[in-house]
């Protein structure tokens, strides 16, 4: 499928812009537009300010994943190691330090893979999605109230629980995409040595 260059007829105008909530992260808002056809409607969404996502190889093949309850789902995940990128800071140093923070791993080399959007109807949040290799273990220093199990396991064991419907997050499921398609040659990574 080809991207047509005039998109001018989906296109939506902003008429007004209005914050629903503000949370201590959330930034919750609820805008007026005007459609294409003239209409006027509501679009309520979320301002994320964005997150990276490391998909850490192991040396012997094997993956770096968490354990972490989640509470909107009220049940414990397995993902990949990610997080919230702060004001001003770069995403790759942003992955450097989550992957410390949570895991205590250090990797040799960094390649970005992409973004991802994994809510495009109601968030702006994007996830840069990072591979880490050359791992070093270490100590990891969790945030305060921040509490996960880190583990790791095999593509194959990782694809299998995601066929059976035991990995459900969108992050992760893309990283292991990304990690089939770069195995296998169709996809490149771009590696560079750690900051």
């Amino acid at each position: 499928m080809t991207r047509k260059q005039d998109d001018a007829h989906l296109r939506e105008e902003l008429v007004e812009a209005r914050q629903a909530y503000r949370g201590a992260f959330l930034d919750v808002r609820c805008d007026r537009v005007r459609l294409p056809n003239g209409n006027i409607a509501l679009r309520e969404y979320i301002v994320h300010p964005g997150a990276v996502m490391i998909v850490p190889l192991q040396g012997d093949g094997r993956l770096v994943v968490e354990r972490q309850y989640r509470h909107p789902l009220a049940r414990v995940m397995l993902e990949f190691p990610a997080g919230k990128i702060d004001p001003g800071e770069p995403p790759l140093q942003c992955a450097v330090r989550e992957l410390a923070e949570e895991t205590g791993y250090r990797a040799r080399e960094w390649a970005r893979a992409g973004i991802l959007h994994n809510a495009i109807a109601y968030s702006s949040e994007g996830i840069e999605v990072w591979f880490a290799r050359g791992l070093t273990a270490g100590d990891a220093a969790l945030d305060d109230g921040e509490f996960l199990d880190v583990a790791s396991a095999g593509v194959d064991e990782l694809m299998a629980l995601a066929q059976r419907g035991e990995i459900t997050d969108a992050k992760t499921l893309i990283g292991l995409l990304w990690l089939q398609n770069w195995q296998a040659g169709r996809w490149q990574l771009v590696w560079q040595p750690a900051p």
